[in-house]
């Protein structure tokens, strides 16, 4: 590969990361693939805002999508060059360190974990990473003195 590709190829991955919306979509990718629906739901954000995001990652190579039925999937690609897996990763690293971006994590473990969910994800197929810990919560439901007045 020319060096001119190699660096039309960094600059376009440098302007994939370079949105905050995309950030916290690649934050989410980190462990499974995921169904669209579930984006809109944890993000807080429209889907078409989410679809064009999506459009532009995929374009990008980091993201890759299939089809199952009437539901898009969604996930993470690492790129072959290992420059470009370097600053991926690294990029990863760093958005785990952010409270924002478990916040958005914790938010799509209770999208996908709720009993009342919206219309639209009713039937989505959950993120196989979320399922598996659903029954070992990472926090308890109660607090010791919280689930004595609860009992009584």
């Amino acid at each position: 590969m020319k060096a001119e590709e190699q660096l039309a190829e960094m600059s376009e991955l440098f302007t994939a990361l370079a949105d905050r919306t995309r950030l916290r979509i690649l934050n989410l990718l980190r462990e499974d693939e995921i169904c669209v629906c579930f984006f809109s739901e944890a993000l807080n954000e429209s889907q078409p805002k989410i679809s064009r995001h999506l459009a532009y990652l995929r374009k990008s190579g980091l993201v890759d999508s299939r089809r199952d039925g009437k539901w898009m999937h969604y996930s993470l690609v690492v790129p072959e060059e290992p420059a470009k897996a370097a600053v991926l990763r690294t990029t990863l690293e760093w958005l785990w360190d952010r409270d924002e971006m478990r916040a958005d994590y914790k938010n799509l473990e209770q999208v996908c974990c709720a009993v009342d969910v919206p219309v639209t994800i009713a039937k989505a197929p959950k993120p196989e990473a979320i399922v598996e810990r659903e029954s070992v919560p990472a926090e308890p439901l109660f607090e010791a003195e919280e689930l004595e007045t609860y009992l009584l």
